[in-house]
This record gives structure tokens, sequence and C-alpha cells, in this order.
């Protein structure tokens, strides 16, 4: 019986599958979104979620426990410049997990998981101005009928004034 055992093997050996993890997550903090399985997404999140808030504190023994993680110097130094700072106030919930649907191949079930601070589309922090469309009741509706229209006075027309002959 597998009470309490909640890791998804993914199919692979544990070596294995820490190698694609490590990849999958020095992947997304330099793209800072890819395209994978939910089952995949999913594993990745619980894996790179304490690596992006160890990058908060940025001392010589969080790099280290990160780079044992990712094996990747690259990587390490884009989480600690750039991520690091752009989450700084975030108190987790780094990553989101976008269903796009199902593979056509085995019909596996894809899905786009990204850092949540780098996707333009739901970080606006522009706001819409509300717009209201405005019409007339019926109880308002005026009343030019019931009212004798009112005669307007003639328009007196301005003297045309003469102009000038240009001097040349």
């Amino acid at each position: 019986m597998r009470h309490a055992k909640r890791i998804n093997h993914l199919g692979r050996t544990s070596a294995h599958r820490a190698a694609m993890l490590s990849n999958m997550a020095t992947s997304l903090i330099m793209h800072k979104h890819i395209h994978t399985t939910l089952a995949k997404a999913k594993e990745l999140k619980k894996f790179v979620e304490p690596l992006i808030t160890r990058s908060k504190n940025d001392t010589t023994h969080s790099r280290r426990m990160v780079f044992a993680s990712l094996h990747n110097k690259f990587a390490v130094s884009e989480l600690f410049r750039e991520v690091s700072q752009k989450v700084a106030d975030r108190p987790g919930g780094y990553t989101r997990i976008l269903k796009t649907g199902f593979r056509k191949g085995d019909n596996a079930e894809m899905c786009i998981i990204e850092l949540v601070d780098y996707n333009e589309t739901y970080t606006t922090t522009e706001t819409k101005k509300k717009t209201t469309r405005t019409r007339r009741s019926k109880k308002s509706a005026p009343k030019a009928e019931v009212e004798a229209p009112v005669a307007e006075a003639p328009v007196a027309e301005a003297p045309a004034t003469e102009e000038a002959p240009a001097a040349e």
C-alpha cells in the first residue's frame, strides 16, 4: 500500500527525475515560462518555489544550496539578480500553471508554467477607466411635443468689410 507517499515518480528513476527537474527549473528561470505536461509542472512547482524563496536571502550559503539543486551557474546568477528582486515582496506563489489542452499524440494534458511577476497580461498596474453608457429613460424624455415651439429671431447678417488693395 502506498499510504502517505505523495511524490509523483513520473515514470522515472530517482536520478533521472532529479536531473529532469533541475533542467526544467533552469529553463523556467532563464526563459520565465516553459511548455510541459501538467504532472511535470506540478512537480516542478514543488521543486522551484523553495529555490526562489531561498534566493531572497543573497548569501554565499544560499547560493551554494541553490547551485546544488540547479547545477547551472548562469541560472543561479539570474535567479539571485533578477528574479529575487521582482519577487522580493511576494510571500509565496511565485509560479502559475495555465492549462493549454491535450497533446495530440498521447492525449497528455499540457500546460504552461510561468513565473508570476513576468507575465505582463496579468500584472498590469494600470486600471481601465470605467466607461458608462448614458441612456434616457422614458420618464425623463424631453417634452417638446407638449410645449409650444418658440419662434426664433432672425439673425442679422454682418456687413461685409472691404479689403484694402495690397501694396505692391
